[in-house]
């Protein structure tokens, strides 16, 4: 059968990582589980449980890996047992014979599918991590490279103040930043399920090890130790709580959001001409327009966000919906949930990066657009000048008022140039400051402390250089990420 005759997600056809990929695949995940069964015989043996040989667990550690013929045998017993769990026990058992009677000692399903989903989550976030390190670095730079170019700000989408092109490229580094603080902290502070029994009461190792509470600890802080925790959850159920499944959604997810309101701002700018991102030769806009430069890696980019961000909701729903101690209603929307929420994080990544990473802006256009506001901003220094010189102002206010809608007419109406500093230069009211008009509109004066906000947070021992210092080897070796379409 040809690979492309059954439906397989865009995430692994077009838009995610082969690293990421491939650590949510089955292999993946199935080899976890053998590693997590290998994991629970040596800690068993090793606090001195008897019947565990070396050879079982030889055995074992030589057939960590699910092969193909494995995954075959496994759809045969899962079929006729309708439980995946056990039908891989008896597969790795097939594989591992001296071991057949030990696997899965003591435990429930949980111990391999919970471990094993905080294994992967662990490992996607150390993914994902700094790959938006690398992001914040492009965005850095480009703030800083453009920090002092003037351009119009807008509140409620329309023309406000100026900032700096660098300055808004700053606002996007912050949220990017809180975006890293928070995968960064569910990372650090992740914690293992580890051996808790089918209620999380280890009851079934109580009995394994004759009441002895002891060896029950021993053996959860050799199963940490070996699988890179610093300890597991004070209180399981038969699960982890869910809890957790949502916190770290809010973290991801959260990038989403973020990406979604960055992208926004550049298909804006490139609506305006103001900024584009990345174009290449043989790029085609359109089908039917020939001359168009869509930004579609920014509509791209919102578009997995807008998935991405919406997926909280499912997590919430899991763990609120969770009956006492464990309902199953939480295994198969979590089997789609988690690896789409981290193949959805990788995708963005990488369009952010590649779109971060050769932005493009017009500073003429910028300009042009700053001209045709400025004679309204510098309205107000007009004024003060006024007052500085003896004058009113109320009186210079209500000047201005009348003159600027006379220029707004001419704008919106009559489709003419912004003509209110000409208006200004020809009313006699304002003879004292004719020859300061000229001097008061260079855009650079209307920017406030922008350049300094930009070097200050950005720059060199700034707070975004002190929180991307642990990623900067990765950051140094890591070319411009290309889409794969």
């Amino acid at each position: 059968m040809s690979g492309v005759d059954n439906y397989k997600t865009p995430l692994d056809s077009r838009y995610s990582s082969p690293e990421m990929k491939k650590l949510f695949g089955a292999r993946s995940r199935h080899s976890v589980w053998r590693e997590l069964w290998y994991l629970l015989a040596q800690a068993q043996k090793d606090i001195g449980l008897e019947g565990i040989s070396d050879e079982a667990l030889a055995q074992m550690a030589a057939h960590l890996t699910v092969t193909d013929e494995d995954f075959a045998v496994a759809a045969v017993e899962e079929k006729k047992r309708r439980h995946d769990v056990m039908a891989h026990v008896h597969t790795f058992g097939q594989v591992a014979p001296a071991a057949a009677s030990i696997i899965h000692l003591g435990a429930t399903s949980c111990f391999v599918t919970d471990n094993c989903e905080l294994i992967l989550m662990r490992d996607a976030m150390d993914l994902l991590l700094p790959k938006l390190a690398k992001v914040i670095y492009n965005l850095t730079q480009f703030a800083l490279q453009t920090k002092d170019i003037p351009t119009l700000a807008f509140t409620h989408l329309q023309p406000a103040q100026l900032i700096s092109v660098g300055r808004r490229a700053a606002q996007w580094v912050q949220d990017l930043m809180r975006d890293l603080k928070n995968i960064k902290t569910q990372r650090e502070d992740l914690l293992f399920r580890g051996a808790m029994g089918t209620t999380g009461t280890q009851a079934s190792f109580l009995e394994i090890f004759g009441d002895n509470g002891s060896k029950i600890d021993k053996l959860n802080e050799i199963l940490c130790q070996k699988a890179g925790f610093p300890a597991i959850f004070d209180i399981s159920v038969q699960t982890y709580s869910r809890k957790v499944d949502l916190d770290i959604a809010n973290a991801i997810c959260g990038l989403g959001a973020t990406a979604m309101h960055i992208t926004n701002d550049i298909r804006h700018l490139a609506n305006m001409k103001e900024l584009e991102e990345p174009f290449e030769k043989d790029q085609i806009g359109s089908s039917a327009m020939s001359y168009k430069r869509n930004p579609m890696r920014s509509e791209r980019i919102c578009s997995l966000g807008r998935k991405l961000r919406s997926l909280p909701i499912n997590f919430a729903d899991t763990y609120s919906d969770q009956w006492f101690e464990r309902t199953l209603d939480d295994s198969a929307i979590r089997r789609i949930d988690i690896p789409e929420m981290m193949l959805l994080a990788d995708a963005i990544l990488i369009g952010l990066d590649n779109v971060s990473s050769g932005l493009v802006i017009y500073p003429q256009r910028i300009h042009a657009h700053n001209m045709e506001e400025l004679p309204f901003m510098a309205t107000e220094h007009i004024m003060m000048k006024i007052v500085a010189k003896g004058g009113s102002r109320q009186e210079a206010h209500e000047q201005i008022r009348v003159l600027s809608h006379q220029a707004s007419e001419v704008v919106k109406n009559k489709g003419g140039k912004n003509d209110l500093i000409e208006r200004i230069k020809a009313t006699e009211y304002f003879k004292l400051v004719w020859d300061d008009i000229d001097s008061l509109l260079d855009p650079k004066l209307f920017v406030g402390r922008s350049v300094e906000m930009v070097e200050k947070y950005c720059g060199k021992d700034g707070p975004v250089e002190e929180k991307l210092s642990p990623y900067m080897d990765y950051i140094a070796k890591a070319g411009t990420v290309q889409l794969n379409v």
